[in-house]
């Protein structure tokens, strides 16, 4: 094999940075690879590259492990970039996201993705990332971007806004995670079951669905069994979640979404009705808190020098996909973000969309869902328009085209409380957004 060099951005943010590096010693095809940690952080990266340096040691590995602040070193002779940063503090500033909209009467639920709580998102991650964007298509412009950042669509649109010939896909854990919930319903192994699913990221849904075994039509019992099911569901893969709104979906529309209340919700402008907001809420809270105390507990066993036994693989899909079109493996991934290409017939094709795809030495080819179900096909047809404005005002500069976003988006239910949000939300964030609408 060829040897390999793979960029780790945000390493410095340790459960993704040695998750990521973990997956990379496990794998015996990426051996003697170069692995390239970067952060900007400089503390945090020293602790990351001291880390998984131990672990290459202990295990005597044929990996060359290196670590810098400057991005350009990094990117040098890349093959592939993992991205995974957030603009820091990020719970404080994804509350602000949700809470600030609220004083001024708004309903959304969360507000990481959609909604005015995604615009400002967008508006705080999308420009670093453009940036790194930037410097790729001048060092290594054949390098395999894989992001992980949130809002993936937006993200992603952006990056093909403004980078169409760079490749890249994006990659989101919460179709898988949504197993263990289709076995409940079903009562039988996800390895019985052949599923197509997808959308957008965070807002998709199972299109179909069969047992392997019978060759029978699974959709008849997650009609009938899934309801119940969903709205009994209390400690969940998505720590205590709802499922409320993810159970009206199926019972009205007839489709099952493959992720709970609190992001499905995020696009609709009545799911406050029907999701349930105390589930969503006590979700965001138990999430901040098993990072923090994950955190807590992985700096201990750094300071005892015991840190290397964390340095594990994780159960995300950046590995896989890499070994796959390295071996050109024609394997099936069940869930990436890739432009959209007649992927779904009737959505534009210069979308987003997510979607399984197949991994081979050409690279990430999504499979063709054909047309999506038309009740649902209006709820993307909306959040395309939203995510088209939020990327032209980024790109532009444009604080009124950020106003045609928010006004654009079904969360928002007067002039006066798109203008205020957006006005209260700029001075807010200010020194957290690396651009200024004009």
């Amino acid at each position: 094999m060829l040897k390999q060099k793979i960029v780790i951005i945000g390493a410095g943010s340790l459960q993704f940075g040695l998750g990521t590096v973990g997956s990379i010693l496990n794998s015996e095809i990426l051996q003697g690879s170069i692995i390239s940690l970067h952060d900007i952080n400089a503390k945090k990266l020293d602790i990351a590259y001291g880390v998984c340096q131990s672990a290459i040691c202990e295990k005597n590995l044929d990996f060359t492990l290196e670590s810098t602040t400057k991005r350009e070193d990094a990117l040098k002779n890349a093959n592939f970039i993992i991205n995974s940063i957030e603009v820091p503090p990020r719970f404080e500033l994804l509350d602000m996201d949700y809470r600030v909209p609220q004083q001024f009467g708004n309903k959304q639920i969360t507000g990481e993705n959609g909604g005015p709580g995604g615009l400002f998102h967008s508006l705080r991650v999308i420009p670093p990332i453009l940036d790194i964007c930037e410097d790729i298509r001048n060092i290594c412009p054949n390098a395999l971007i894989i992001n992980y950042s949130n809002p993936m669509s937006i993200i992603c649109l952006a990056i093909r806004r403004k980078y169409p010939s760079l490749k890249f896909v994006g990659l989101c854990h919460e179709f898988q995670h949504f197993y263990p919930i289709l076995n409940k319903i079903l009562n039988t192994p996800i390895s019985n079951l052949e599923i197509k699913a997808g959308g957008f990221n965070h807002f998709g849904i199972i299109l179909n669905i069969n047992y392997k075994d019978t060759g029978k039509d699974a959709y008849p019992d997650i009609r009938k069994n899934g309801p119940k099911i969903l709205k009994s569901i209390e400690y969940g893969p998505y720590l205590d979640d709802g499922y409320d709104l993810i159970s009206f979906i199926l019972e009205t529309y007839g489709y099952l979404p493959y992720t709970p209340d609190s992001h499905y919700g995020e696009y609709i402008h009545w799911a406050w009705e029907k999701a349930d907001i105390s589930a969503v809420r006590r979700f965001i809270r138990n999430y901040e808190a098993v990072l923090n105390k994950n955190s807590k507990r992985l700096m201990k066993h750094i300071e005892k020098g015991k840190g290397s036994k964390f340095v594990q693989p994780d159960d995300e899909s950046a590995i896989p996909i890499i070994e796959g079109i390295i071996c050109d493996a024609n394997y099936e991934e069940p869930s990436v973000n890739v432009p959209n290409d007649r992927i779904i017939t009737n959505l534009p094709s210069d979308l987003i969309v997510e979607c399984p795809a197949i991994i081979n030495k050409e690279g990430i080819h999504g499979i063709m869902l054909g047309e999506y179900p038309k009740g649902l096909l209006a709820f993307l047809r909306t959040q395309a328009s939203v995510q088209e404005l939020i990327v032209e005002a980024i790109l532009t500069k444009s604080k009124d085209i950020a106003l045609q976003a928010l006004l654009a988006n079904p969360i928002i239910e007067t002039t006066w409380q798109a203008k205020k949000i957006l006005e209260e939300m700029l001075e807010l964030q200010k020194k957290y957004l690396q651009i200024e609408l004009e």
